[in-house]
């Protein structure tokens, strides 16, 4: 059994900020599934909203936020994170990031994006997120108290309630954890390079795994969003909110080689238009806004000329900027493009509608802590009240380094716990896969009828349907998991379907149509705005029973 004071599981902007800011007195693990780059974090391609100008102000920013939420954002949430942006963007400035600056060098370059009504983005030219995160991991590798723990997966959460059904805990740890507490003790985390299982203790986990957006076959997400931390966390016992509020950003790249490739919210901030293959403009008949209305209403719009013309896809024109000026606020976007053969000075650029968000999570409070406690969820896999109904653009990266902070000083705020000596991962009754391509084929199945039936516009029955299929494929996959030796890709499977239950019982539970939930049996929004809130009915599942070995009773 490794031990670490502070385990964090996941490598995005939120987990790499707790690390930092853990570290100085803390033992930190930190896992990622991938390389440590690996994350949405680093895809994050426009910015990140802080009020930097005279002409800007913070009740200006919070308001924004509260528009775009349709009524279910947290003002109190709202009012923290804004107030705390600046000096957010300080601490990142002061560790290195080189945000994109103003011609003359007065001061730094902010762009404008949909739902904000002043120009506040700050950015590092149109890759941002990669800035930023290429800064902190260098800072990272270089710390002595961080372990890092590369292609590794986490697989479960190890609580006392688990542990007190699979065995009873001794006296002596009883004395640190009451019998009616339900305490996070840290994990199991399959190592993808070897195959073993470790088991890690940890006075503190915090969940920073991000969000879920490989559920749906089109995404702007990175592989690795799977849904884990949310997954981990449901099946733990820690209540979960506002899953029906999945983000479709309405410009990813619409190519045939081109892989969940993000058309930046700041083209539109620009200039850009959206039109129809004949060049005709649409988002003015749909939204007094036009492009830069809130990304939930220009999604919906693209959704609906798509399907009115019969059209595969819709094109964002920003030719009538001068090259100068493109190569200049979007160069990678223009390089990849002409990689592409789309020259974006020349041509408009082929745009569709993609799960890009997930607005709910794991509820946590202002601190990041959970229902369960020492378990903490940051970044995007928790639900602050921030986001409500629909994410304002760039609040996304500024969510993660406020409440970073805010978790760590939690943290760092408590005496330090003894942790019991807790049970090894048993894969005694179990053998290796015989045929894993029911894992490829379910995931498939899954991302369809997910994109078919849970997406931009939903239907009762359509909802109805995808949780059919979704209790079909979840027996199948727990079977598998039963009884063969896990993987990878059958642990993100298995999170993949707990997920999509979810989001599918948030939308049947919400008779209205908010936000980014539209549904057509229920197009109205009612005068009341209520968060869907789930609590699960058990804190663990006897198949993570069935893995549990106690360490001194191996029968």
């Amino acid at each position: 059994m490794q031990q670490y004071d502070v385990l964090i599981v996941g490598s995005g902007l939120a987990g790499l900020t707790l690390a930092l800011k853990t570290a100085s007195t803390k033992k930190v693990c930190l896992v990622s599934k991938r390389k440590i780059i690996d994350s949405s974090s680093d895809w994050a391609q426009g910015g990140i909203a802080a009020v930097l100008n005279e002409d800007d102000s913070i009740e200006s920013h919070i308001k924004d936020t509260l528009i775009a939420g349709a009524g279910l954002c947290d003002e109190a949430v709202t009012k923290m994170v804004t107030s705390n942006a600046k000096d957010a963007i300080e601490w990142l400035i002061d560790l290195g990031v080189g945000f994109t600056r103003e011609k003359d060098d007065s001061g730094y370059h902010l762009t404008r994006e949909g739902g904000h009504s002043h120009r506040r983005i700050i950015h590092a030219d149109d890759a941002t997120g990669h800035a930023v995160q290429t800064t902190l991991i260098e800072k990272i590798r270089q710390h002595p108290n961080i372990t890092l723990l590369e292609h590794h997966i986490a697989v479960d959460l190890i609580t006392t309630s688990k542990i007190k059904q699979q065995a009873p805990i001794s006296d002596s740890d009883n004395k640190t954890y009451p019998a009616d507490d339900n305490n996070c003790l840290g994990a199991y985390v399959l190592n993808n390079d070897t195959g073993d299982v470790m088991t890690i203790a940890a006075q503190h986990t915090v969940l920073a795994t991000g969000g879920a957006g490989k559920v749906y076959l089109y995404t702007t997400n990175p592989d690795v969003s799977t849904g884990d931390g949310i997954a981990m966390a449901w099946r733990a016992g820690c209540r979960v909110a506002n899953m029906e509020f999945i983000q479709f950003h309405p410009t990813c790249l619409f190519h045939p080689h081109a892989k969940s490739f993000l058309i930046s919210e700041a083209v539109r901030g620009e200039g850009g238009i959206l039109k129809l293959p004949d060049g005709t403009a649409f988002m003015k008949t749909h939204d007094d806004r036009a492009e830069l209305a809130p990304r939930d209403v220009v999604a919906r719009a693209i959704d609906f000329e798509m399907k009115k013309h019969g059209i595969d896809c819709v094109y964002l024109d920003i030719t009538h900027k001068p090259l100068t000026f493109i190569t200049a606020h979007f160069p990678n976007i223009y390089k990849r493009c002409l990689e592409l053969g789309i020259d974006i000075s020349k041509e408009p650029i082929p745009v569709v509608p993609a799960a890009h968000y997930t607005c709910g999570g794991v509820m946590s409070d202002s601190e990041g802590r959970t229902d369960i406690q020492n378990l903490y969820a940051i970044g995007e896999v928790a639900c602050t009240g921030l986001h409500g109904a629909n994410r304002l653009a760039s609040n996304s990266l500024l969510e993660c380094m406020v409440f970073g902070k805010a978790a760590a000083l939690d943290i760092l705020s408590q005496e330090p716990q003894k942790v019991p000596q807790l049970p090894h991962w048993d894969e005694s009754r179990v053998t290796d896969a015989d045929e894993a391509v029911l894992i490829a084929h379910t995931w498939g199945e899954l991302r369809r009828f997910m994109w078919n039936y849970v997406g931009i516009v939903r239907t009762d029955k359509r909802l109805s349907r995808a949780l059919h299929r979704i209790h079909m494929l979840r027996d199948e996959v727990n079977e598998f998991y039963s009884n063969f030796k896990i993987s990878n890709d059958l642990i993100e499977l298995r999170n993949l379907l707990q997920v999509s239950e979810l989001i599918v019982k948030s939308a049947m539970e919400r008779k209205e149509s908010r936000g980014l939930h539209y549904s057509k049996d229920y197009p109205n929004i009612d005068d009341d705005a209520v968060p869907t809130a789930l609590t699960p009915s058990n804190y663990y599942s006897l198949l993570d029973q069935h893995h549990m070995i106690k360490e001194n009773n191996p029968k």
